[in-house]
């Protein structure tokens, strides 16, 4: 992959001509803030533009969407944001468009180059950011509320409404920017929106993880396994699960959080989060995952037992490790 600096990409933007912006499956705040957000400068620029996901927007980020949707149209230039993975695009997109992506921006330390060109910024907290500073070398994009929306959605998402210390000076920066160009958005109401309203299921949902919850390590590792079962019996969508991952963290004396969600029979989609010091994202890479220091994932096969073994074990060896470096 060619590495390119904020500018140059910038410029291959203003390039490409009929882009498609892809962005992962099981779309989150800030890959949807970005996706759209780049959508709307690629129109501003005259081109058309089109945001693809396999799976659907959650209704809570309903918001952020257009209110018309983009007119259909065969790519000449595949975008993609915040994603660190091809394999994370999901299985239709990959398959299409995996191999062939001309453009990427990052903001994962672990991101593996699958792009012919990009930009890769692993201190940035998030995707939005890297898309809030790139505007400053695109002078003929105008930067509405709209967009102001989607990348201030995408900045708190990922940094738990600024409470993670990914939150640092330039991300700050980025957002009293946004503030102060578009002081027309409600930013208040995203905040509550984003982490101050539940829904009934969600509500209940949290009484049973509390109930779930298992530790480990003396108390240092606290893991939650949601099986389908579990989230048959109690009608609980997939959708209600999106931020549950540092649920475990708000156990006082917790340092790892892990939450194991089995995806189907036999396989479990793993998030791990760090409260301080551990480094969660080489305990993940060692099963062919990734992401951040203090938040990361990865997949697994196996039993519930076998999965949680593996993974304790890989915590208790990793914390260890750490410990000595």
């Amino acid at each position: 992959m060619q590495r390119l600096t904020l500018e140059e990409t910038a410029r291959r933007l203003e390039q490409s001509e009929d882009v498609y912006v892809l962005i992962h499956r099981s779309p989150d705040g800030d890959c949807i803030g970005g996706g759209y957000a780049l959508a709307e400068m690629l129109h501003q620029m005259g081109k058309r533009a089109k945001v693809i996901c396999n799976d659907p927007i959650p209704a809570r980020y309903a918001f952020m969407l257009p209110k018309e949707e983009s007119e259909d149209f065969s790519p000449k230039f595949i975008l993609s944001i915040d994603v660190a993975d091809p394999k994370l695009l999901g299985k239709e997109i990959e398959s299409c468009y995996g191999k062939n992506v001309d453009l990427c921006i990052d903001h994962h330390a672990s991101h593996i180059e699958f792009a012919a060109a990009g930009y890769v910024d692993g201190t940035a907290a998030a995707a939005c950011q890297v898309v809030c500073q790139m505007l400053a070398f695109l002078p003929e994009v105008v930067l509405t509320d709209s967009m102001a929306t989607c990348l201030y959605t995408g900045i708190a998402t990922d940094t738990g409404c600024f409470q993670y210390d990914n939150a640092g000076a330039l991300t700050h920066m980025a957002v009293a920017d946004l503030m102060t160009r578009c002081p027309g958005v409600d930013y208040s109401w995203i905040n509550r929106k984003m982490f101050g309203v539940k829904s009934m299921g969600r509500l209940k949902l949290d009484q049973q993880l509390t109930d779930r919850l298992e530790t480990y390590l003396d108390g240092k590792c606290v893991l939650i396994c949601i099986t389908r079962e579990f989230l048959d019996h109690f009608q609980i969508e997939d959708a209600e699960l999106e931020g549950i991952a540092s649920f475990p963290l708000q156990l006082e004396g917790a340092e790892v959080g892990i939450i194991m969600k089995e995806r189907e029979t036999g396989k479990f989609r793993v998030s791990m989060r760090s409260a301080d010091w551990v480094d969660v994202s080489q305990i993940c890479q060692s099963f062919g995952g990734g992401g951040h220091i203090k938040a990361s994932g990865c997949m697994l096969k196996g039993t519930e037992v076998e999965v949680r073994r593996i993974l304790l074990e890989a915590v208790q060896h990793g914390m260890e490790q750490q410990c000595r470096n």
